[in-house]
């Protein structure tokens, strides 16, 4: 029989509803409102079963009138469509599967009355339903639009979309598009710091952050033994050297692999007195490319306080700031009156360099087995050494409820490894040293400690290692007998020294807190 309306006449038994073979599973997957797939073959009425052994759904006006199977039929067809659209579409547009995209429109002559319901929905569609035009890098051809209006122009994307088209666009086989920086932003402001000592190679690269204070990027330090038997000979050892250049020949690679606004490169103590220093230096330009310059006493005691300008608090007002160092200790007395200056090294009112060092004091004593007598004599001899610096003493000022306002400072390997040892630290943690207050009592302590073990037990210490094991009480001497002159009930230790004073001079010198602070009250004032 024919439909009164459309002409069509359904077929029964094994053939498709609407003459096309690959419908049957359009519509058992669309065959949601009766609760059950529909079978492929409709039957008339319940006694023509069909050979699949399924009984057929009647037929009658309550459940299947014809309007509803034209109904079905339309959903069906454009189902189909809409996945042979989406198949063909999925293998050359993988790229745009981030872009949500809205169904393919069925054909015209796919049901009547198409034509209304396309200008029904069209309006509905918006931005997002359409696929973006990629961008100008993009190496991927955009699909066409699904409707007659035009994409959006790569201007008119917004950034974070622009972003994510490009994302998805560079997949295998496409190059990597990197987002281009925003504009008015400027690379890293980079400093460097290199300090060559008698005993250590360290290097120091930071950024500036807060006034202030600066974040470290890389670092390195080495320990190169480059005074070795300065005292004896006055000359730098071949072997010595050559440790050293091995060392600096990483600092240089490290330099070269980043972009350095600006870098200051010294050495200390051991160039200084040998005869050779300069000999050596020429063959540092030569083999790595750096050029260090020798720095006098007075510069190196200003450094290291410039170093350490951060620790001293608001409420301090004399310190006694000293760097043990390999081959010379700097001492710096420091008085801070009311009118505090934002350098530190601008209060200080007296300094002394005493040429001794770790290692020419446990050379000329002995370090690897100190007894009680060895240690008194090496005290004795700084003491002596410290008798010849004319310093007014420094007042102390302090109540039972308020701290002295007086205290020291010690920025060496020696007092950060008496801090690790008080620590008991299973290795050595700068985050955990760098800062600490240690009592007199605890000093006192340490030192004793130390003093009591052998060699073999302050090498095996994870804080001390054997490459300091011969040096630590020799640096302790110096330090009991700066003790000894300016008697405090607390010292705080400062895992920190020249490089440090480098960096912050150079930054304050560049003015590039100054910038910094204007940029922020700018952006404040906005």
């Amino acid at each position: 029989m024919k439909d009164p309306e459309n002409g069509v006449k359904p077929s029964f038994g094994g053939a498709s509803v609407a003459g096309r073979g690959d419908d049957g599973k359009s519509r058992r997957r669309k065959g949601k409102r009766g609760g059950h797939a529909r079978s492929a073959a409709t039957s008339a009425h319940a006694g023509q079963a069909g050979a699949a052994g399924e009984a057929a759904r009647p037929l009658d006006s309550e459940t299947e009138t014809p309007s509803r199977k034209r109904k079905r039929r339309r959903r069906s067809h454009a189902g189909a469509q809409a996945k042979v659209v989406q198949a063909s579409e999925l293998g050359h547009h993988q790229a745009h599967r981030a872009v949500a995209q809205p169904a393919p429109e069925p054909d015209a002559g796919a049901f009547s009355g198409n034509k209304k319901n396309r200008r029904k929905h069209r309006g509905k569609r918006g931005l997002q339903g359409r696929p973006l035009t990629p961008t100008h890098d993009a190496h991927v051809t955009a699909p066409p639009p699904v409707s007659p209006q035009r994409s959006p122009a790569p201007s008119a994307i917004q950034a974070p979309e622009r972003q994510a088209v490009s994302a998805v666009q560079n997949g295998p086989g496409h190059e990597r598009v990197r987002p281009r920086a925003e504009k008015g932003t400027r690379p890293e402001d980079l400093y460097a710091a290199l300090d060559l000592g008698t005993n250590n190679c360290r290097l120091l690269i930071a950024q500036p952050t807060r006034p202030g204070q600066f974040r470290v990027v890389d670092a390195f330090s080495r320990i190169v033994r480059l005074g070795e038997g300065l005292g004896a000979s006055g000359r730098l050892s071949t072997d010595a050297m050559d440790r050293a250049v091995d060392a600096l020949r990483v600092c240089a690679s490290k330099l070269r692999n980043r972009e350095i606004r600006r870098m200051r490169l010294i050495a200390t103590e051991a160039c200084r007195a040998a005869h050779n220093g300069s000999e050596f230096l020429s063959r540092v330009v030569e083999e790595t490319g750096l050029e260090l310059e020798i720095i006098d006493r007075e510069t190196e005691a200003r450094l290291a306080v410039s170093g350490c300008s951060s620790l001293v608090g608001r409420e301090t007002r004399s310190v006694v700031l000293f760097d043990i160092g390999g081959g010379s200790s700097e001492i710096a007395v420091i008085r801070i009156g009311e009118n505090r200056s934002s350098r530190l090294a601008n209060h200080i009112t007296h300094w002394t360099s005493l040429p001794v060092g770790v290692v020419t004091l446990s050379e000329r004593h002995g370090g690897r087995d100190v007894t009680p007598e060895v240690f008194g004599a090496m005290v004795a001899e700084v003491e002596q050494m410290l008798g010849r610096f004319d310093c007014p003493p420094v007042h102390v000022v302090g109540t039972a409820a308020r701290p002295s306002d007086f205290h020291l400072i010690g920025t060496s390997g020696t007092v950060t490894t008496l801090a690790g040892v008080h620590l008991d630290l299973p290795r050595y943690d700068r985050r955990k040293v760098d800062g600490i207050w240690l009592s007199d009592r605890d000093v006192s302590a340490m030192q004793a400690k130390l003093l009591s073990w052998d060699f073999a037990g302050r090498a095996a210490n994870p804080c001390i290692g054997p490459d300091r094991a011969d040096l630590v009480l020799a640096g302790c001497a110096i330090l009991e007998a700066i003790r000894r002159r300016w008697p405090s009930e607390r010292m705080r230790v400062a895992d920190r020294g020249l490089r440090e004073g480098l960096l912050t001079d150079m930054m304050a010198e560049d003015g590039v807190w100054r910038r910094a602070r204007h940029r922020r009250s700018q952006r404040s004032s906005a």
